[in-house]
């Protein structure tokens, strides 16, 4: 998702990957008539990316407990479901929660089609704004979890390979009802994680089981 200047906005916050990054792909600063351009080193984030930061600070910094969920297009046939981190292998602070959310979800919606994991499973990134708000989150001592639902889109290009002769093709159904849906697709996800995150003291791990989730969790993923 970039902005007029081409700066990549999901590469524009300040973290840098603390291993090898795909190229182009996990972020570059060469040009901002490349793909995924990440903005000149240095210099403030852009301003959609600052205005994203300023609400999360502003709505939901003060809250103990708060969960977002980034709905985009990706690479790839499956739909997946990410948290942090981005810019490094090594597990978040917070991956019993991680766990105990995604089994409780897998529980509920056992005919899925969703992959659960960290996004360093597929591959890192410079610049991602959800690991820097996660961080910030964790440097206040509050539990933000944030998501990405990453939408497989060549599901959509397969359906119409037109589509890969458009800019906007590429990442996105371009015919209303595919569009319809899509939409439909992912709705008992959103309403799970909404009702999660209204009732997380019925699942959050108390202190006694967060050993073994984040064991679990360890097992499961790195």
């Amino acid at each position: 998702r970039a902005n007029p200047q081409g700066v990549d906005l999901m590469r524009n916050a300040p973290v840098q990957a603390q291993s090898d990054v795909p190229f182009l792909l996990g972020g570059q600063r060469f040009s901002r008539h490349l793909p995924w351009y990440q903005g000149e080193a240095g210099q403030p984030m852009q301003a959609e990316n600052q205005a994203l930061c300023d609400w999360v600070e502003r709505e939901l910094a003060c809250r103990p407990f708060s969960l977002a969920v980034d709905c985009h297009s990706g690479f790839g046939t499956l739909d997946r479901i990410w948290f942090p981190y981005a810019h490094t292998r090594k597990p978040i602070a917070h991956l019993a929660e991680m766990q105990a959310l995604r089994n409780i979800f897998f529980q509920t919606y056992s005919h899925h089609n969703y992959i659960f994991e960290p996004q360093s499973l597929q591959y890192l990134t410079h610049g991602d704004v959800w690991d820097y708000l996660y961080q910030r989150a964790c440097a206040r001592g509050t539990v933000f979890l944030p998501l990405t639902l990453e939408m497989g889109s060549w599901l959509w290009v397969k359906k119409n390979p037109r589509q890969l002769f458009s800019r906007h093709g590429i990442f996105n159904p371009l015919i209303a009802h595919r569009q319809q849906r899509v939409l439909r697709r992912h709705q008992s996800l959103l309403d799970f994680l909404g009702r999660a995150a209204a009732g997380q003291a019925l699942w959050r791990p108390q202190p006694q089981a967060r050993a073994s989730l984040h064991d679990e969790a360890l097992a499961r993923w790195y």
